[in-house]
């Protein structure tokens, strides 16, 4: 009975020739184009105004992900929706300027 669960687990554990030459297909690349606030060169400037001690985890990692690092450090983004929804989800803690 092992012997057999044992086999079992072996053959599941193995992959077919097939399987193990088979490559997953390349992601679709997007090459739909810029936005609209990238073609016309439209830029937010968003500055850290107050420090990321005792915040959470995921707004730290969204003021890491604006670019920036340090209190009254500024940066110019692209405006676009992406940067949008980073800066209204910590809006306490950056000042933007269009």
């Amino acid at each position: 009975m092992a012997e057999k669960k044992m086999a079992e687990r072996k053959i599941v554990g193995k992959k077919t020739a097939d399987e193990a030459t088979a490559r997953k297909a390349p992601a679709a690349k997007v090459t739909a184009g810029k936005s609209e606030a990238a073609k016309s060169g439209k830029k937010v400037r968003v500055t850290l105004v107050r420090g990321l001690i005792g915040t959470r985890e995921s707004h730290r990692a969204t003021v890491r992900g604006l670019g920036l690092r340090r209190i009254n450090h500024t940066v110019e983004l692209e405006d676009t929706p992406s940067v949008r929804g980073m800066i209204n989800k910590v809006n306490y803690l950056v000042k933007c300027e269009a």
